[in-house]
């Protein structure tokens, strides 16, 4: 396997499994872990200091969790590539971190030649999911979403702005911005038109009609 360097950090909430997580790594000749958290607040701030080439993170943590790192990570646009671990094989948790924007989802039981394998192929833009997913009966990625946040949804598939989002739900246009910046992160679509085309997926424009009749 290539020796090329490739720096890592490490987001876990309990010690014990980062520290085996570093051992495995850091048996890989070039790979460096230069960072580790406990929570996901500490993961961002990590990967906004250090700037690593890929984030190891585990599903689950306190605060935000590895899903919700990767969303974020996403909207803003950062270099550092997500690589998510998991306890759990459930087609949904899977779907989720791809929505994400995650570009791997590796079991935490998996050998530790995958693990430092995946952290290799994902430096390297490749993106690494199970394959048979087949449908998830009740899945959606509406589940991501706050009540407000699907409302939001809603008024910009169906064309408002910003403003006219605001006067409609009665809250401020900043408020409307931070709503519609969290559930793109969520939803991992930066674009209204891909907006549009999950709230019609998802039958949402049917909830009130359309802009034409409101």
């Amino acid at each position: 396997m290539s020796d090329a360097s490739v720096t890592v950090c490490i987001a876990d909430d309990h010690a014990v499994v980062r520290e085996g997580i570093r051992r495995v790594l850091e048996g890989e000749p070039g790979v460096r872990v230069i960072g580790e958290a406990s929570d996901g607040d500490t993961a961002l701030e990590l990967v906004e200091r250090l700037h690593p080439e890929v984030l190891v993170v585990d599903v689950a943590m306190p605060g935000r969790t590895g899903l919700a790192v990767a969303a974020e990570l996403t909207r803003r646009g950062s270099a550092t590539r997500v690589l998510v671990l998991s306890m759990h094989d459930e087609p949904q948790y899977i779907r989720e971190a791809r929505r994400a924007g995650a570009r791997g989802y590796l079991l935490k039981d998996s050998p530790p030649a995958t693990l430092r394998r995946a952290v290799r192929d994902v430096q390297r833009g490749m993106e690494l999911f199970p394959k048979d997913l087949g449908p998830v009966e009740g899945a959606s990625p509406l589940d991501l979403l706050t009540p407000r946040e699907r409302e939001v949804l809603v008024r910009i598939a169906r064309g408002d702005t910003n403003k006219e989002v605001a006067a409609r739900l009665s809250i401020s246009p900043r408020t409307v911005e931070t709503h519609r910046e969290s559930l793109m992160g969520k939803l991992g679509i930066r674009t209204v038109a891909g907006l549009t085309r999950l709230a019609l997926e998802e039958g949402l424009l049917g909830e009130g009609g359309s802009r034409a009749a409101t």
